[in-house]
């Protein structure tokens, strides 16, 4: 490494020697380095998570006649995912429907009774107790029909509980049950998660909580390089005593695609803005372990440059050592290699 690093001063060396014509054509467009405002990130580690998630649990008690799903299937909203022996529901429904029709009868003749004693009363042949008693008759009855409609939708709700669905679209990550089993009210049958909608979690230091919360942004960087950008987050009002960081909840937009809970990502929050000196991607040269520019010095000197970067602002990558503002570069760095040999051969053929 040592004597790659000589070599390296020793080709700088070289070039800063070399010398173009008075005013040169060079072959390559120019850029002037100028600081630019650039925001300042915090980047953090993330983890995507499924925004729907839980466990599907029995409503009503049975015997489990049919599974569907089992884990790692796909399951789209409102399939069937098992279903539970409903003999007994069904009696329940049968009787609640009897009921009704009995209450119903008794509420006809309570009416019909009371539409004889009002017009008896009308002609002063029955007493006013008489007609408030045929009032009250028809009341109750007309209360012990709603009364059996509440019983029917009832049983018709236990009824459909012996058939389990799917409340999202998902995966299914475990099953507690198996057919022939007894699953009782508020049993644990199958758990899943949705990947319809994602979100990502992050722990954010205190020292920047408050930065995050006044940008109300974030940048979320995946292993292939992709960046999603949202502005839905979700802030926990207080701090892990452990670790004194804030959990944060980024939403992702459904449009982003390949993404599924558990994977890891990147979480760039901007928590200030600084001065910094860019250069366009282009203009950077590789040479082995070097990495520089070309730049052109007042006196039309063209030389590579050794220099230390930063990160990438859009298409551009920032300066942190080695060259200054106002200086030209090199936009492509390839032809001022082309053009310093060719410098340096006519320099030695004089």
């Amino acid at each position: 490494m040592r004597a790659l690093t000589q070599a390296g001063a020793l080709v700088l060396s070289f070039l800063t020697g070399t010398s173009a014509l008075a005013e040169p054509a060079y072959p390559f467009d120019i850029h002037v380095l100028q600081p630019a405002t650039v925001p300042l990130q915090q980047v953090l580690d993330g983890t995507v998570e499924a925004v729907n998630r839980g466990t599907v649990s029995a409503q009503t008690s049975g015997r489990v006649l049919q599974i569907n799903y089992d884990v790692d299937d796909f399951v789209e909203k409102g399939a069937v995912l098992l279903r539970l022996r409903d003999a007994t529901q069904r009696a329940n429904l049968d009787q609640a429907r009897a009921t009704r029709e009995e209450a119903q009868s008794r509420f006809i003749e309570a009416r019909d009774e009371q539409q004889r004693v009002r017009e008896l009363h009308r002609k002063n042949l029955v007493s006013k107790s008489q007609m408030d008693a045929a009032n009250a008759a028809l009341n109750a009855s007309n209360a012990q029909v709603k009364s059996a409609d509440a019983r029917i939708t009832q049983a018709q709700e236990q009824l459909s509980n012996t058939v389990i669905k799917a409340p999202y679209s998902g995966i299914v990550t475990e099953r507690m049950v198996e057919v022939g089993e007894i699953a009782s009210v508020g049993q644990p049958l199958v758990s899943g998660i949705s990947l319809e909608k994602l979100r990502v979690t992050v722990n954010v230091p205190q020292r920047v909580i408050e930065a995050v919360r006044n940008a109300g942004k974030a940048q979320v960087i995946f292993d292939d390089g992709r960046i999603a950008e949202s502005s839905d987050l979700v802030f926990f009002p207080y701090a892990n005593p452990q670790t004194n960081t804030f959990q944060v909840r980024i939403r992702l937009a459904d449009s982003v695609k390949g993404v599924f809970p558990g994977m890891f990502a990147k979480v760039a929050f901007t928590i200030d803005q600084a001065q910094r000196l860019l250069v366009p991607e282009t203009a950077i040269a590789y040479r082995s372990e070097l990495t520089g520019i070309y730049v052109i010095s007042d006196a039309d000197e063209v030389n590579l440059r050794q220099v230390r970067l930063g990160r990438h602002v859009g298409d551009q990558v920032e300066l942190l050592a080695g060259a200054e503002a106002g200086q030209r570069v090199a936009l492509n760095p390839a032809a001022a290699g082309v053009f310093v040999k060719e410098a340096i051969s006519q320099q030695a053929g004089e």
